[in-house]
């Protein structure tokens, strides 16, 4: 098939745009580099340079190429980001989505992949599983474009017959266990890359956010995903939404949690540094626990993860810092 893959030189977009073309799809990504890299891409792929807001380059794009399929990626992603610059999240992730669902007008697309997050959850109970079925409460702006786009897409395909899944992602971490591709981004902003940053001497210190969360060490517990096992979901949510018509929504984790404390715990002992860790005060819009039920996910699919262990994704993450 041929594929448009928005975003497609981010982290976790570069990740999917390697596994579909291991299947043998034609791969056009479109990027404005803001947080992407070429070189995170395969030199052999199509890369179009623009933003989704850009009308003109869209159209300029649809006239030259037919796709399919659309995975799409492109969107401002930091939470602590989000509630400083709420209006630039509104305006690149909304109004970025709605510019890009009306160029697909007309074009002859049969499904779109959406990338979501757990975010749209907000603060779940403790000790429940979140469920696609659950109640959403996202508990800051960057969580709340996921769920406004959600919705758009479900009207989206309501109206046009084409087909659309959003993939709500719970912590995606790790890097590719061949050392090829991993999270480049020259300032990290996630546990995991933040762990494995000072394991490999690019920061002083790391601190944890809160330590008095109602939780086995009081401090918050996430669902982690390797990003290979998310890229992999990406192609079975191509292949199930082919053949389903409508929308739907599915979540991506692995269905138990560990605590920032554990993740600490895990990176010092695969990087055998025992790094500085200092505590401090919680952060705005943090949940106290998120972990994920895949059951819905795993039947659809009839997926079984590779990289299920806080070990091996830690060991993926820091090899590849030190690597770079």
């Amino acid at each position: 098939m041929k594929l448009l893959v928005t975003g497609g030189a981010g982290y976790i977009g570069s990740h999917t745009v390697r596994a579909l073309l291991n299947l043998g799809h034609e791969i056009v990504v479109f990027d404005n580099l803001s947080t992407g890299f070429r070189e995170a891409l395969p030199t052999d792929v199509a890369l179009i340079e623009g933003d989704v807001r850009d009308k003109k380059v869209l159209a300029t794009m649809f006239a030259q190429h037919r796709f399919e399929a659309v995975l799409h990626f492109a969107s401002k992603l930091d939470v602590a980001e989000s509630i400083a610059q709420p209006k630039e999240y509104e305006d690149n992730n909304v109004n970025g989505f709605s510019i890009l669902l009306s160029a697909l007008e007309g074009q002859p697309i049969r499904t779109i992949i959406f990338s979501s997050s757990a975010a749209v959850y907000g603060n779940a109970q403790s000790g429940r599983l979140v469920s696609e079925n659950g109640p959403v409460a996202p508990m800051n702006p960057y969580g709340q474009t996921k769920l406004t786009c959600e919705q758009m897409l479900k009207e989206f395909c309501k109206r046009t017959k084409i087909s659309g899944v959003a993939l709500r992602y719970f912590n995606v971490a790790g890097a590719s266990v061949d050392g090829s591709n991993g999270s480049r981004t020259k300032v990290g902003t996630t546990l995991v890359k933040i762990a494995a940053e000072v394991a490999v001497g690019l920061r002083n210190e790391m601190q944890i956010h809160g330590a008095d969360y109602p939780t086995k060490d009081g401090t918050c517990i996430r669902d982690f995903i390797h990003v290979e096992d998310l890229a992999d979901l990406h192609l079975k949510a191509l292949e199930w939404s082919l053949k389903n018509p409508g929308f739907e929504i599915f979540n991506c984790g692995y269905g138990h949690g560990f605590s920032v404390r554990e993740v600490i715990t895990a990176m010092k002992k695969v990087s055998d540094v025992d790094f500085a860790v200092h505590t401090g005060p919680r952060r705005e819009g943090d949940p106290t626990e998120v972990v994920a039920d895949v059951s819905k996910m795993k039947t659809a699919f009839d997926w079984k993860p590779r990289y299920d262990n806080l070990e091996v994704i830690c060991r993926s993450a820091f090899e590849w810092e030190k690597s770079r």
